[in-house]
């Protein structure tokens, strides 16, 4: 069922200034500053088994669960992360750094293969006794995606075998055996994991087992619900569960026969990009159904304009249609980034420009928000409008969206191409160089574009001698109205094909096609059914979304009104954050001189004539904590 194949980041040079500004701070800030995080805050230190358990660093809450029970997971999304760097720069000092948590991790493994600290420091009698709560397959699938970047990156097995190990002895435990428990994650993960380690090895046990996990979840058929199973064993009552539904791990039924996105979003994406991962493996048409359903509801109903994902705190999750609030908006970092490999393995399987659009707006806004502009700061979660007391952190008690995002940045560039067998794809712009197998050759790309500054963009072709015919398929994104396009300097009508633009033809070298994408600074509006945006419009330009902050404007943002009728412009500015485009236009806003003291009254408010200038969403509270708004009243 794969049609597409995604090209491994470390096959393709990002030379564009905005992705190479963004790699470049990852590499020699964001990596360096979050091992010196893990390190203050004892988290490598806990790889270490002793004796005796030391005092918790994070206590438990009321519901008895401390954060502190995840951090396996964060030292195997810093390792993938400062792998993905090693990629593209190696650096002694960071493999010197993973080599040493190696050695800590071959010293606290069990005799059997079990892996997880947390448990073989504090209470190795209940290992696999909670998969509800306790995330130990979700840390397992960190620190095997860890494990399986490192090797990419350097070659070096040892971590690797440490956690196929630790594979195997998960592969023994959980399945539809005798003796077998037939659990899954409570928090997905290890699912799109134990795919990459796959692909990494070739052995099939391995893909079996994130078959299996996917297959058993919700699964009641003749069987209690796992969850309800392993509850009553430890003599949990009902109602000591928190979260109270099996909606929240979306394991209220099988996979296949979901429909409505539910629960903790981070969970629910990870979940659906392992589906969408196996359907391709499989040839599995009910679970591309799934995926295509899933994919529809989250997008119609449940997305915020930003490319977040999950209004709640309370769940971190997903709530009901259309419910999409901006000042207490959680859209979590992880969210959108898993939104980001969610859509790429959809484009793997069809080429639709829908999943490269969503694909896209999650990246250049929510996902990149949560890193600040010096690669040190972060958000949790994003609000999309702020009376000024929400700002970055340098740090946080559950650090998962650090390096979730720091992973991301670090491998952008393999979501910039998809191949086939006559056909590559080009589904991102913003500068980037490659060379792909196709047509019984190879054919060299070189993307050049200030993208997303600016939508004029060259790809210049250099196929190899003996290369056969094949199709160019650029993407046109949804927002891009009047592209234009020439090959070798003639026009060539732009008529897409689901949101491609495909030419077929025998290339030759020196062959350059030159496309035009269209960026005005236009207004959108929300769905009649989004109470929290209605009379509202947000500003967008290409692939950004834009909001206002206090610091840009002399009025408060929340009295601002941007008339429908008001034109718009826009500007690059080179010495402005780093050399941004922004949005300018004549707007008014409320005036209280006059107010008084009364609270409320018959009389509107004068109105006086003003102006707004508006930044990429991405880029806000790098100055400080200061309001913000992405609706605005018109």
């Amino acid at each position: 069922m794969r049609t597409y194949s995604s090209v491994d980041f470390s096959k393709v040079k990002i030379t564009g200034p905005f992705w190479h500004e963004r790699l470049d701070t990852v590499m020699e800030s964001t990596i360096p500053t979050q091992y010196d995080q893990l390190e203050k805050h004892n988290i490598l230190d806990s790889l270490t088994i002793r004796p005796e358990a030391p005092p918790l660093t994070i206590p438990k809450n009321r519901h008895n669960f401390t954060t502190q029970i995840f951090w396996d997971s964060d030292v195997g999304k810093w390792v993938e992360a400062a792998s993905y760097g090693l990629s593209h720069r190696r650096d002694e000092k960071v493999e010197a750094q993973i080599e040493d948590i190696t050695d800590k991790l071959k010293k606290a493994q069990a005799p059997d293969g079990y892996l997880n600290c947390w448990y073989l420091q504090r209470e190795p009698e209940n290992r696999w006794t909670n998969l509800r709560d306790n995330h130990e397959l979700y840390n397992a699938g960190h620190l095997l995606e860890g494990a399986v970047a490192y090797y990419r990156a350097t070659g070096r097995d040892r971590l690797l075998k440490i956690m196929m190990r630790y594979m195997d002895h998960i592969a023994e435990t959980f399945g539809t055996g005798e003796g077998q428990r037939r659990g899954y994650p409570g928090h997905e993960e290890i699912e799109l994991a134990l795919v990459k380690l796959y692909h990494a090895t070739g052995e099939k046990k391995y893909l079996d087992l994130a078959t299996y996990f996917v297959d058993e979840r919700g699964n009641t058929d003749g069987v209690e619900h796992y969850f309800e199973i392993e509850r009553e064993e430890r003599g949990d009552t009902p109602e000591m569960f928190f979260q109270g539904t099996h909606e929240y791990s979306q394991s209220h039924k099988p996979v296949r026969e979901q429909d409505k996105v539910v629960g903790h979003a981070v969970r629910a994406i990870y979940l659906y990009t392992a589906m969408a991962d196996l359907a391709a493996e499989h040839d599995d048409d009910g679970l591309k159904s799934a995926c295509e359903a899933l994919w529809k509801d989250v997008t119609e109903t449940r997305m915020y304009v930003t490319g977040g994902f999950g209004p709640s705190e309370r769940n971190e999750g997903f709530t009901k249609d259309y419910d999409l609030p901006n000042e207490t908006a959680y859209a979590e970092t992880c969210a959108s980034v898993a939104m980001v490999f969610w859509a790429a393995r959809m484009l793997n399987l069809d080429l639709d420009g829908h999943y490269a659009d969503i694909l896209e707006l999650a990246l250049y806004n929510n996902s990149l928000a949560g890193l600040s502009k010096d690669g040190a700061h972060y958000f949790y979660d994003n609000k999309l409008d702020s009376d000024g007391s929400h700002s970055r952190w340098a740090w946080h008690f559950c650090p998962c969206c650090t390096m979730n995002v720091s992973r991301l940045v670090a491998s952008v560039a393999g979501y910039f191409y998809g191949v086939a067998e006559t056909e590559v794809a080009v589904h991102l712009y913003g500068g980037a160089e490659t060379t792909l197998p196709v047509a019984g050759g190879k054919v060299h790309l070189k993307e050049t574009s200030n993208y997303p500054w600016d939508g004029d963009i060259r790809i210049d072709l250099a196929p190899e001698e003996g290369t056969g015919p094949f199709t160019l398929s650029l993407r046109i994104p949804s927002w891009a109205k009047d592209a234009t396009a020439k090959v070798n300097g003639e026009a060539v009508e732009v008529k897409t094909e689901r949101g491609y633009l495909k030419m077929n033809r025998t290339w030759s070298k020196g062959d350059a096609v030159e496309l035009s994408l269209p960026m005005p600074a236009e207004r959108l509006r929300a769905h009649p059914d989004v109470r929290a945006d209605a009379g509202k419009v947000a500003l967008r330009r290409g692939p950004l979304v834009y909001c206002i902050e206090q610091k840009d404007n002399e009025q408060p943002v929340n009295r601002v009104r941007l008339p429908g009728d008001t034109a718009l412009s826009s500007s690059f500015r080179p010495d402005f954050l780093g050399g941004i485009t922004v949005i300018e236009g004549k707007a008014k806003a409320e005036q209280a001189a006059d107010w008084g003291k009364a609270l409320y009254r018959t009389e509107p408010a004068p109105e006086a004539d003003t102006s707004i200038t508006a930044v990429p969403y991405y880029i806000w509270a790098n100055r400080g904590p200061n309001p913000m708004a992405v609706w605005i009243r018109e």
